[in-house]
């Protein structure tokens, strides 16, 4: 889903705070490519086979709905901070669930946390390396364009591109986890990071 322009997005804010069930819906529509691109970072590698980021990103949803009264934001930036500290719960959660944690550690909701900003800030350099900053990425925060621009690329370009940029895994490290050689994979990096520019620059065509 391309994400609209901020001032699309206060307007459902707006309405949502206003207690318009339907408009809060579609705000977190909005965000659910960019969340779901957080929790897939961020799964344990021992929680890969137990956890689904897609399921993560609905439980998270569902709290929103649960305690949306809360939130005393006003901008995009503050929903999405508020949103990111929900997923984080969630992931917790999770690690607890699976991984037979006895109680609440907040030393790892702060740690995920924290990777998770560093998410968000990778995505920001991606912006400003694939495309020309637009009034839209001015606008709009900088990782939901990426995220909603990653979901439009191939399957096989996006998994480079997340493991080796976001990840930070070595090309040889790239090949042997998806499987294909070192050649391969460094022309689905660079076929990836194309198509990513011209996704981006999609976006600021769309915000001119």
């Amino acid at each position: 889903m391309t994400a609209p322009a901020s001032r699309d997005s206060d307007k459902l804010l707006d309405r949502a705070r206003d207690g318009d069930g339907r408009a809060l819906g579609q705000l977190l529509d909005t965000y659910r490519n960019y969340l779901r691109l957080l929790a897939r970072l961020h799964i344990n590698d021992r929680l890969q086979s137990k956890v689904d980021p897609s399921d993560l990103v609905q439980e998270a949803f569902i709290e929103v709905h649960r305690s949306f009264g809360q939130f005393r934001g006003s901008s995009e930036a503050e929903l999405l901070g508020w949103l990111r500290r929900i997923l984080v719960s969630r992931l917790a959660a999770a690690s607890r669930r699976f991984l037979h944690a006895q109680a609440r550690d907040v030393r790892l909701e702060r740690h995920l946390e924290e990777e998770l900003d560093r998410s968000t800030q990778v995505a920001g350099a991606l912006v400003k390396e694939q495309s020309t900053p637009s009034e839209k990425t001015v606008r709009h925060e900088q990782a939901v364009l990426v995220s909603n621009a990653l979901e439009r690329l191939a399957a096989d370009e996006r998994d480079v591109i997340v493991l080796h940029e976001f990840q930070g895994l070595s090309f040889p490290e790239v090949a042997w986890r998806i499987g294909q050689s070192l050649a391969v994979t460094q022309g689905l990096w660079i076929r990836g990071l194309a198509n990513l520019k011209r996704q981006l620059e999609g976006e600021a065509h769309g915000a001119a």
